[in-house]
């Protein structure tokens, strides 16, 4: 089994960070690099306890898909994602929310995921080769974008939300969660 750990200091509450991290459209658009996108399940707005969503991403230049169900929810201080179809043996992605000790106005983010490739000890020499590092760059990636949709003040407009670039030259609503 591979394991991920990941902290990241985001400037919002809990509250909105937990929120934003169970946003599918939020998801959706921070994971540009792989045009992952919902296609099944919830497809759209905020996932709650027991909710499902289907995944379909480019990885590796190979089409993939995952379906996982929010299967722990202790809003705002976590919850757990777990793979019930998809590519690993096992997927487990524990999300935790805490104020920050030194910046009560910030959040620390911690990303723990257990993961298991197929294929026995073949899979589990890929998982710690190859597997591993690219998921803990695109965990940080999207971590990066999540702590700056959520640091970026977004003005209220009665027109709608308003688009913005974002680094990887993908469009972003402008929407927050709350």
């Amino acid at each position: 089994m591979a394991h991920i750990e990941l902290t990241t200091t985001v400037q919002a509450a809990p509250e909105t960070v937990f929120d934003a991290c169970l946003d599918v459209d939020v998801h959706s658009e921070s994971m540009g690099t792989s045009a992952e996108r919902a296609v099944g399940g919830v497809t759209t707005g905020r996932l709650k306890a027991g909710d499902a969503v289907t995944w379909e991403a480019r990885h590796f230049g190979l089409p993939w898909r995952m379906t996982v169900m929010i299967t722990d929810y202790r809003r705002p201080h976590g919850f757990i994602d777990q793979q019930v179809r998809g590519p690993f043996s096992r997927w487990h992605h524990e999300h935790r929310f805490m104020r920050d000790p030194v910046n009560p106005s910030a959040t620390v983010m911690r990303d723990l995921i257990d993961f298991t490739a197929p294929w026995g000890p073949v899979g589990a020499l890929v998982a710690r080769l190859i597997l591993r590092p690219y998921l803990r760059r695109l965990i940080a990636r999207r971590n990066a974008y999540l702590a700056s949709f959520l640091a970026d003040p977004q003005p209220s407009d009665p027109r709608g939300p308003r688009t913005r670039t974002t680094g990887e030259g993908g469009a972003h609503t402008g929407r927050r969660t709350a």
